[in-house]
């Protein structure tokens, strides 16, 4: 029967079947995927009116930017929401690639007591879903600590996560204990072994932990939203619901902040995009 199968994959037309009904699946599954972020723009090209009076078009007939004029003059802190993403998302990756990668170094190499079971509770913590720490947290930051509208109550829950923590020991455990064993002989302590050969020969897995702790931390809603009832520090997530009113939405200034915070995601994903593949399987490598 296999074979019978192959000798019919031998024909060309056949081939060329397959391989078409191959390539449209992929474009309509590409189309699916591309259309809202098409729709996302056009639409913040539209003119800035409230959502009754706006007139919905895949194709509009003219294009103009007074959306976007629109959206940073609606608020005296648009620019400032985009300044806050910035800075929580970069407070936050530094804070992943130090810690983390400390965490992961000693998971890895250094042999200590209790390290299975500290190791066991940070697998256990991955599997404790997002949603269910928000009420603890909040209840935290807001009543016992009083931080909330502060850089730190935003920062704190993603400041090293336990993801990040099981992806750098995951790499670590690849990496040749001998190097580590000659640099003590050589005279070096942990810390300078995790400085000058650790960190380097890691490039790789620390680039892809910061550009995914990024995006995360630049795309997240829900935190941001319960920390700031200030304007002034909310994150560009959390502005764009300003746009939305009981009685209507300015939906075109609403597309022109959503594509405006979609940027710096386009550009990331371009130009560093060898390092979201590496992703993929960097946490696969055996410990």
């Amino acid at each position: 029967m296999s074979g019978l199968y192959s000798q019919h994959l031998n024909r060309p037309w056949l081939r060329w079947v397959r391989n078409g009904l191959i390539a449209l699946v992929l474009i309509l599954l590409a189309a699916a995927t591309l259309f809202p972020i098409y729709y996302m723009i056009v639409s913040s090209f539209g003119a800035p009116v409230e959502a009754g009076g706006a007139s919905y078009s895949l194709f509009p007939t003219t294009l103009t930017l007074d959306s976007y004029k629109f959206f940073f003059d609606f608020s005296p802190y648009s620019a400032r929401w985009l300044l806050n993403s910035l800075i929580v998302g970069v407070i936050t990756v530094l804070g992943n690639v130090l810690f983390a990668s400390l965490a992961g170094y000693a998971f890895a190499k250094i042999r200590f007591k209790g390290k299975r079971f500290l190791f066991f509770a940070l697998l256990c913590a991955m599997m404790i879903p997002y949603q269910v720490t928000q009420v603890p947290l909040y209840m935290l930051m807001v009543n016992s600590l009083h931080m909330d509208n502060t850089y730190a109550a935003l920062v704190a829950p993603t400041f090293v996560t336990a993801y990040n923590v099981f992806l750098c020991k995951q790499f670590m455990s690849s990496l040749p204990t001998e190097i580590i064993e000659c640099a003590k002989i050589e005279g070096c302590n942990q810390l300078q072994i995790y400085w000058k050969i650790i960190l380097p020969l890691s490039k790789t897995v620390l680039a892809v932990m910061a550009i995914l702790t990024f995006m995360n931390s630049w795309n997240n809603f829900f935190w941001p939203f319960l920390m700031t009832s200030k304007d002034y520090m909310q994150t560009i997530q959390v502005g764009l619901k300003n746009f939305k009113f009981a009685n209507t939405t300015y939906f075109a200034p609403m597309m022109a902040g959503a594509t405006i915070s979609a940027l710096p995601m386009f550009i990331l994903f371009f130009s560093l995009q060898k390092y979201f593949l590496e992703g993929v399987t960097i946490g696969a490598v055996k410990g």
